[in-house]
């Protein structure tokens, strides 16, 4: 089913990467399967302890800039995340009609930003699999401003190095921790992604519309 926005009203697109262009599996997959192994394998314990102890790591700093820094968990977990996110860089995928998207957006004249708090290095990465890069006027990394889109501070410092006006701005993002604070900011038109992961079913949608995948937004106006 095909979502109605406004797209006259519409100029800027701030696009989310992880879970919302590209699929979360690879993600998932890294954090709870591939560190918890490595860990246990560095530190001599079981995989189950080693679970746990990853897990209450992470949940410690969820939301937060450490949370997204690939360097603060090599120091943390003693493992090089850099290395370990190469050796399954095959899961990295681009979700369905995602292309199809870039391309109407671009045909439409409107500018189009990606803005993910996904470290430098994991961007690199993910660029140089998907070949994304040139689609977009723009990226923005949240570790080059200091903050995390899930911050009220973000959205203001973002428009200070990326301008736009909120009311004639669409932001797409599977965190729907993001989608309420960008609308605490004003951002007029969001969009959730029901379905990040591809190994998982399709979450609640939250209080935001939501779309199975990009060929719900089509056409673009």
């Amino acid at each position: 089913m095909t979502m109605q926005l406004p797209w006259s009203r519409i100029r800027t697109v701030l696009l989310d990467m992880d879970g919302t262009l590209l699929d979360l599996r690879f993600d998932n997959h890294f954090w709870l399967e591939l560190v918890p192994e490595r860990y246990a394998e560095r530190h001599g314990l079981s995989l189950d302890r080693a679970r746990a102890e990853v897990m209450a790591r992470t949940r410690a700093v969820e939301g937060t800039l450490e949370w997204y820094c690939l360097d603060y968990w090599t120091r943390e977990l003693a493992l090089d995340i850099v290395t370990l996110k190469r050796e399954i860089e095959h899961l990295i995928a681009v979700h369905p009609h995602v292309l199809d998207f870039l391309d109407a957006l671009r045909a439409a004249d409107k500018r189009v930003v990606l803005v993910t708090n996904a470290h430098r290095h994991s961007l690199t990465l993910k660029m140089e699999k998907t070949r994304l890069t040139g689609h977009f006027d723009a990226i923005v990394c949240a570790h080059d401003l200091g903050l995390v889109k899930e911050q009220p501070e973000f959205w203001p410092r973002l428009r200070e190095w990326e301008p736009f006006e909120p009311t004639a701005t669409l932001l797409v993002d599977d965190n729907l921790s993001i989608l309420r604070a960008a609308q605490g900011y004003g951002i007029a038109h969001l969009v959730s992604v029901l379905r990040p992961d591809s190994a998982h079913p399709p979450k609640s949608p939250g209080e935001f519309p939501a779309i199975h995948d990009f060929s719900e937004l089509l056409p673009v106006g």
